[in-house]
């Protein structure tokens, strides 16, 4: 066997396809020598796999959020994954303590240091989830056709007695009602309720354990949108300068300006994601788009909420939604489910990362996968691929109207568009957006051209956000006043990494504030041989 085929066969991809082939296959070889170094996957499993120095301008450009958990908390841990593509990490609330919290944010942040490379955290918030408490016997198994009983407290001493979490729970339940237990798996229907029982029927028995969730589909609920808790680790997330905080179950654009509100007076500049999982969402989902700063599309309990069949219709809309407010859209839950214990995903998996790349997510996260998964670098190099192999299929940037966003100026959004036509025009090899904010490269994300496009600051702030916009690969740089040296030192940057060589085209569009006496500008540069030569020293 051949070295080619031997590398081939490790990697799973012998026949791969990039943009730099012409449609033609490329040796695993020389694919590896064009996208980084084969370096030490999961020690563990002993996998060779792709690693990267990143930022490199072919990544793709849709990202990959990753969840946090026992299998991936280490900082060489983390900094493995930042080089195999994560761009996000996720830190959920609803496990673990707030010194357990803190060590994961302190982790990612060393993690990043050591990479190199800028990435973002998002503090997913559990919001008012509703639980069973503790099972007189622990698991339960409801036989489908008999009944189970609600009651107030949080213990019971019969075992088909179920308590919660929520105390109005049985005042808020009506004959009739729907009571989803296990993640859907188990179905109950209100058959009576008096002052301190609700009775349910056992429609679809099965197992459930104490302290999984209740979903309660179609029942109105007084629940506040975040508890004494999520206010606290919003507190603590703002003042700790996280840069995405999520809200979980949603359900009015109210709750989304609440959560602004309230970390906008500890001064944090945080992103906040509105996590769709609750009808009431859906039905409200115009007004919540407009109020947050970006959407998860949250697989798990929204296919519980409402019917598992209408979910890919759900996840179509509300991406549809996010495009046309210009708001950056995460698909979740699932995604490489079968990655849990196994190094591949089912193709239904790899097919459902897909479709939610053409439709036009900006990124895609994996949850138990990397936070709990025996196979946790191998899903981030899985979807990775995916997403590689999925956006040669995408189109050029949107011919419709220019539209704005909150936070850039109009004629930003105006000149971004423009930069890009140019950069289109003149065969450009990169197109770099200098901010100091992330308004411009907000905007050049949403206009989706394949043209290889760096987000480039000193702020570092900046730099994490951007980490979560499509197409968008930050790159952190000593300053932005002085325009000759940034030109440079981009350059420098470009032709160090082999991205960029003399002659090179560059186009450079600034945003509001970022040169003096300027609006905006658009800059072509050529990289000039003194540039490469001295980026070879």
């Amino acid at each position: 066997m051949s070295s080619d085929q031997a590398i081939g066969n490790q990697i799973g991809y012998l026949s791969q396809i990039t943009p730099y082939t012409n449609g033609k296959p490329m040796k695993p070889q020389t694919y590896v020598n064009e996208i980084g170094y084969f370096g030490n996957q999961d020690p563990e499993h002993g996998s060779k796999g792709r690693r990267m120095s990143r930022p490199t301008p072919d990544e793709p450009c849709t990202k990959i959020v990753a969840t946090i958990g026992p299998a991936c908390s280490s900082v060489d841990q983390l900094a493995n994954l930042i080089q195999h593509g994560v761009a996000v990490f996720r830190i959920n609330s609803a496990h673990g303590s707030r010194a357990s919290h803190q060590e994961t944010l302190d982790n990612v942040r060393k993690a990043s240091l050591q990479v190199g490379f800028p990435v973002g955290v998002l503090y997913d918030l559990a919001g008012p989830k509703i639980r069973l408490g503790t099972l007189a016997c622990d698991p339960y198994h409801c036989e489908t056709g008999s009944q189970v009983t609600l009651i107030r407290g949080e213990e019971s001493s019969v075992d088909s007695e179920l308590t919660s979490n929520y105390d109005k729970l049985l005042d808020e339940l009506q004959v009739g009602d729907s009571v989803m237990l296990a993640d859907g798996n188990v179905s109950l229907q209100v058959a009576s309720v008096t002052a301190d029982r609700v009775v349910c029927d056992v429609l679809a028995g099965g197992t459930i354990r104490s302290r999984q969730g209740i979903n309660l589909p179609g029942v109105k609920l007084s629940i506040s949108a975040m508890r004494r808790q999520d206010v606290d680790n919003a507190i603590w997330a703002a003042q700790e300068g996280v840069d995405f905080i999520s809200l979980s179950f949603v359900r009015t654009a109210g709750d989304v300006e609440s959560l602004k509100n309230l970390i906008s007076t500890y001064e944090s500049k945080a992103m906040v994601i509105a996590k769709i999982e609750k009808r009431e969402a859906m039905e409200d989902l115009e007004a919540i788009v407009e109020a947050a700063d970006g959407v998860m599309v949250a697989r798990g309990d929204l296919g519980v909420e409402i019917d598992v069949a209408e979910t890919p219709v759900a996840q179509k809309r509300i991406i549809r939604v996010c495009r046309d407010k210009l708001k950056p859209v995460i698909v979740a839950t699932q995604m490489l489910e079968s990655m849990h214990h196994s190094p591949r995903p089912t193709r239904a998996e790899a097919s459902d990362v897909a479709n939610a790349i053409l439709d036009g997510a900006d990124a895609c996260m994996l949850s138990g996968e990397t936070a709990i998964g025996e196979y946790s670098v191998e899903a981030v190099d899985m979807m990775f691929r995916i997403q590689q192999h999925t956006e040669r299929e995408l189109v050029g940037p949107s011919k419709s109207l220019i539209k704005t966003i909150d936070r850039a100026h109009p004629i930003t959004s105006a000149v971004a568009y423009g930069a890009t036509q140019i950069a289109d025009s003149i065969q450009a090899k990169m197109l770099i957006v200098v901010t100091r904010t992330g308004g411009t490269a907000w905007v050049k994300s949403k206009q989706r051209s394949l043209i290889p496009t760096l987000g480039v600051s000193d702020n570092e702030d900046t730099l994490r956000r951007m980490s979560l916009f499509w197409g968008i690969k930050p790159l952190r740089v000593s300053q932005l006043d002085d325009t000759e040296k940034l030109f440079s030192e981009v350059s420098g940057w470009g032709c160090r990494g082999g991205h960029l060589s003399a002659g090179d085209r560059l186009v450079f569009v600034t945003g509001t504030g970022v040169m003096d006496s300027a609006h905006n500008l658009v800059v072509v540069h050529k990289v000039t041989s003194e540039e490469a030569k001295a980026a070879q020293k």
